[in-house]
């Protein structure tokens, strides 16, 4: 049974606008019959019993079907087209059932048919009408005359599309913010105008229109844009000299946060970033599903977020690797309460501890494996060659040789851009667990998938931290080479290329992505300064210092001899693999063993080069040897 006080309570809100809408309706039978009787005696018409009869029958329905199309669920001050056909929609909806009622009575023996479509239209001109008129109303009065002038900033708003609409609306209603035109490069739409507000011309002519303007503050809408869009587009917003906000996204267009509080300052991965990759997501939660999954080096940036992401794909549990105990502690903690209906379970251990680890994937058995664990720095590891070798070479053999025991279905490994023509110690030993991985993947039933990919923005000794850090000290911020050039990505797109190579790989490929345009390593020092609200060169200066050991001006992500062919996914390639002597292989590993227990360094690197001919060292003479002995076949 209705209770009438709890819908009265619950739609309190809603009162004047129901109310209206009733209002509204005889008004709209008194206009048609004015339309149809009005020489001919309208009163006696329509105080006859049937005409009142359906009108009451309509009213009835169109307010059960006002509220069954909600109606009422928007803001009636903040009408908008959706609210416009909602309306629209169960006026006629309501009509049309009540034909066939008024029918079976015999009303349309009084009644005329034709009255019910112009009842229909008037009805929804009415409605309408009232709630655009109550909406211009309502951002007429937000538009009220500000007696203070030096608190208004006169705004120009770069994209006219439907992220540009929205944000102009909001903008109407507050007190602060006067928008005084749009760029856009779309010629049809320049020269018109979009809520009152032009489209002066092109984002080309942004600086002269930002001066003939008097503009003090520059929005950008263009949640779609890419990074190269977003690096021309703030290029003439700096050339403009003056400050500018962003709408964060296409995602935020998508919920309907376009508006004021919606904007933010530009960010460098707004200008690095790339568009945004499809993934094949079933395909991927087809192998991590209430699966066991291990992920070594967990507690890393590229673990750490590879393991967030396994966690959304829902697997049966996660075992956590790593050998620091602060990063352990702190991975397992955040992914314990972001997902705590999954097992999780942490290991402290290092790659290079055989007992430790063969013991351990005996014990949990593993479906698939996620070699995350390296050590990364390049000028470290240049005089740390041991310790290279133990752990990227020596740790992955150890960990591939457990996983291929234990009968684990995919071994995933994360490797690198340095990989290819390696000048650096941690290019080559990444080469060479790549080489090994592969070579291995013949002689098991573990598939065995590498994945390469360029610099990964925000991760733990990256250039962008370390900018960051000099710029907050007053700078200076130091760039080794001004023709310095690398291929960044952002921590998340780097683990859901990791997981999409694990989805199509079947074992022995090396997949690399799509990277586009390298980056110059000035032009982000540059872009740092500039998005801190500072002048490169003035307030804060760049200076340069030279190539470190082991660095190349220009990064590549497949060797010239690997045969780089499309896959299913537009953005992954595959480069196939130089296949090895694998009796020549394992005697070259078990020498590289022999060396690291004996701490030959020279021996190290003769090794290095017998496997990775193409590794080329300049910037340690000291380490150079003749390559005279223990040739491997290739």
């Amino acid at each position: 049974m209705l209770n009438v006080k709890s819908f009265f309570e619950k739609n309190k809100s809603k009162l004047p606008c129901i109310a209206f809408d009733i209002l509204a309706m005889p008004v709209a039978w008194i206009i048609v019959y004015w339309f149809k009787y009005a020489a001919d005696g309208i009163v006696s018409h329509l105080l006859a019993k049937d005409a009142l009869t359906a009108l009451s029958i309509l009213v009835i329905g169109q307010i059960i079907c006002y509220f069954k199309f909600k109606v009422y669920r928007g803001l009636w001050h903040f009408s908008s087209l959706s609210d416009v056909i909602r309306v629209m929609q169960a006026t006629v909806v309501s009509v049309i059932l009540a034909t066939p009622f008024l029918h079976f009575i015999s009303i349309f023996e009084v009644v005329p048919r034709r009255v019910l479509p112009l009842y229909c239209l008037i009805l929804t001109a009415l409605l309408c009408g009232g709630r655009l008129v109550l909406r211009y109303w309502t951002d007429k009065r937000h538009q009220a005359p500000i007696q203070t002038d030096d608190i208004v900033q006169r705004i120009l708003i770069v994209g006219a599309g439907q992220a540009g609409a929205g944000l102009v609306r909001d903008l109407k209603r507050t007190l602060i913010y006067i928008p005084v035109g749009f760029m856009d490069d779309d010629t049809s739409k320049q020269g018109l105008e979009l809520h009152g507000v032009p489209v002066l011309g092109s984002i080309n002519d942004l600086p002269a229109m930002v001066l003939q303007h008097q503009v003090d503050l520059l929005f950008i809408a263009i949640p779609s844009a890419n990074s190269a869009d977003m690096r021309r587009i703030v290029s003439f917003c700096e050339a403009s000299m003056r400050p500018f906000r962003t709408l964060p996204s296409v995602q935020a267009l998508a919920l309907g946060q376009v508006d004021v509080n919606a904007l933010r300052q530009v960010s460098i991965d707004d200008l690095l970033g790339r568009d945004q990759v499809t993934l094949s997501w079933d395909k991927i939660a087809a192998n991590i599903h209430e699966r066991c999954i291990l992920v070594t080096g967990a507690g890393g940036s590229i673990g750490s977020e590879l393991c967030r992401q396994i966690m959304m794909l829902q697997p049966q549990k996660i075992i956590l690797l790593d050998h620091s105990e602060f990063n352990l502690y702190q991975v397992e903690q955040n992914l314990s309460q972001e997902f705590p209906t999954i097992s999780i379970e942490p290991i402290l251990a290092n790659v290079i501890d055989a007992v430790a680890i063969k013991a351990l994937f005996q014990r949990v058995q593993p479906n698939i494996v996620f070699h995350a664990a390296a050590y990364k720095h390049v000028p470290i590891l240049e005089h740390q060659i041991r310790a290279a070798i133990c752990n990227n070479i020596i740790g992955t053999q150890i960990v591939a040789e457990a996983s291929a025991a234990a009968g684990v279905e995919k071994f995933i490994m994360i490797s690198s851009d340095k990989a290819v023509n390696p000048t650096n110690i941690m290019g080559t030993t990444k080469r060479v667990a790549e080489i090994y991985c592969q070579n291995l993947n013949t002689r098991v039933t573990t598939q065995f998938i590498t994945v390469r990919f360029g610099n990964v923005l925000g991760s733990v000794g990256s250039v962008l931290p370390l900018f960051q850090k000099q710029l907050a000290s007053g700078g200076p911020l130091t760039v080794t080479h001004p023709d310095m050039e690398r291929f960044f990505m952002t921590i998340p797109e780097a683990s859901q290329l990791i997981l999409q190579a694990m989805a199509n790989g079947s074992g022995g490929e090396i997949f690399v992505l799509d990277m586009g345009e390298p980056i110059k390593i000035m032009y982000l020092a540059e872009q740092i300064i500039r998005l801190a609200g500072k002048t490169p060169g003035k307030d804060i200066q760049i200076k340069f210092i030279g190539l470190r050991p082991g660095e190349k001006l220009f990064e590549e992500l497949f060797h010239a001899s690997e045969q780089l062919v499309p896959t299913e996914h537009e953005k992954l390639f595959q480069a196939k693999f130089r296949e090895m002597n694998w009796d020549d292989l394992m005697q070259t590993m078990a020498l590289i063993h022999q060396a690291c227990e004996l701490n030959q360094q020279k021996q190290l690197l003769h090794l290095l080069k017998n496997l990775v001919p193409e590794f080329h060292n300049e910037l340690l003479p000291h380490l150079q040897v003749e390559i005279v002995e223990q040739p491997v076949g290739i």
